[in-house]
């Protein structure tokens, strides 16, 4: 058998993901300062620690129902109404092993060989390689242009009979743009019309420094073609709990969960009882933590402004997409110089697909003191650069 034929052709064209090649890069260094990894820098509040610990001192090691804890799902279906979302938890809502399964569950629900998705890009890293392991056909919306807001005209331009669903994220990872209602109206209209799937990866709507957060899932008529994501890693700290969520209608959840059922049964159920502590207690944690984040992205933006270095300014996550074109440097050059020269970690805008080349993400979830310091070392590399 030829080398090549014994791997999945599909898998072995597919690169491995650029954050974590960076990560490699400088695990271990106690010299780097990291701006990469989009991670909470706040340890997962006391009161989750504590009901998992009583979960396991209780003895609640088990399997869980496929779908998740039914306590749980009820506290999530209780929280969503805040974004003026409804799910039925016995049947429109499925617990999952944090949002990346769920990202997975349902492109290879929806999808069949050749399908077309439409992803508005730069986006998060997993997308289009799940897309392709669908099957499916990634199709790059690229909103460089459009200020990191995908616009319905530009969506309208792209489809053709095979598109199955569109792929957006708001607040987005990695430029932090939130998408204002009045764009998200027009895409409802339009995917109502085209008939349609959207599916919405949510997982930031608590980490918004605007408006509140809106959900394409609430607006007329877009229940029975939405499918909303979220988790919770980002509000909650809870990274590595690897809890997530999926709602969507009925008859598309009985494939959702035959696939969560071969693939991962059910999340841990001592994260599941976390989980249900987190959205019972710990909102004032969640806001504390928030505030924080916005000084944090207060302080970063006035910095890079300083530097000279374009950019748009973020309304929600916690990340900074900077504009390096000015230095002539590519995106990966400009990565791989600063951490050589000045030993400060971003991640390269390329790896998040279109229109991201050319820029950076600096990640500002991390000491006040830390940010200062990199941001220093980075405006000393770019004045060098632009001296030549």
């Amino acid at each position: 058998m030829e080398r090549s034929a014994k791997y999945s052709q599909v898998v072995s064209r597919m690169p491995p993901s650029g954050i974590r090649r960076f990560f490699d890069l400088i695990i271990g260094r106690k010299d780097i300062i990291s701006l990469g990894v989009g991670e909470p820098d706040f340890v997962t509040p006391w009161s989750i620690r504590e009901k998992a610990f009583y979960a396991l001192e209780k003895g609640r090691t088990s399997y869980t129902s496929n779908w998740g804890l039914l306590e749980l799902r009820q506290e999530i279906a209780k929280y969503l109404t805040k974004y003026k979302l409804s799910y039925d938890p016995a049947s429109e809502l499925l617990i999952t092993f944090g949002v990346s399964e769920a990202v997975d569950l349902v492109l290879r629900s929806i999808l069949n060989p050749g399908d077309e998705v439409i992803v508005a890009e730069p986006c998060y890293v997993s997308y289009q390689p799940l897309i392709e392991l669908a099957g499916g056909r990634a199709v790059s919306l690229n909103t460089a242009r459009t200020n990191f807001i995908p616009r319905a005209q530009e969506i309208a331009k792209l489809l053709t009979p095979r598109t199955k669903a569109l792929f957006i994220c708001s607040p987005n990872n990695p430029t932090g743009a939130v998408m204002p209602r009045s764009e998200l109206q027009k895409i409802a209209a339009l995917a109502k019309k085209q008939d349609i799937w959207v599916i919405s990866d949510e997982v930031y709507a608590e980490l918004v420094y605007g408006e509140p957060h809106f959900s394409i899932g609430a607006l007329p008529g877009l229940k029975e073609r939405a499918i909303i994501l979220n988790g919770f890693s980002k509000a909650f700290a809870m990274t590595g709990w690897r809890i997530g969520y999926i709602c969507c209608p009925a008859e598309l959840m009985r494939q959702v969960i035959k696939l969560h059922q071969y693939y991962a049964i059910c999340a841990p159920i001592m994260s599941q009882y976390g989980a249900i502590e987190a959205l019972q207690s710990c909102r004032d944690e969640v806001e504390k933590m928030r505030r924080s984040y916005l000084r944090r992205r207060n302080f970063m933006v006035s910095a890079v402004q300083k530097i000279g270095l374009p950019f748009a300014e973020p309304s929600g996550a916690f990340y900074l997409f900077v504009d390096i074109r000015p230095t002539g440097l590519t995106s990966e050059d400009f990565a791989l110089k600063l951490i050589q020269r000045e030993k400060v970690a971003v991640v390269p805008g390329n790896v998040f697909g279109a229109g991201g080349e050319g820029f950076v993400r600096c990640c500002y979830a991390a000491e006040i003191s830390l940010l200062k310091e990199a941001l220093a070392r980075i405006a000393r590399f770019v004045k060098n650069e632009r001296a030549g």
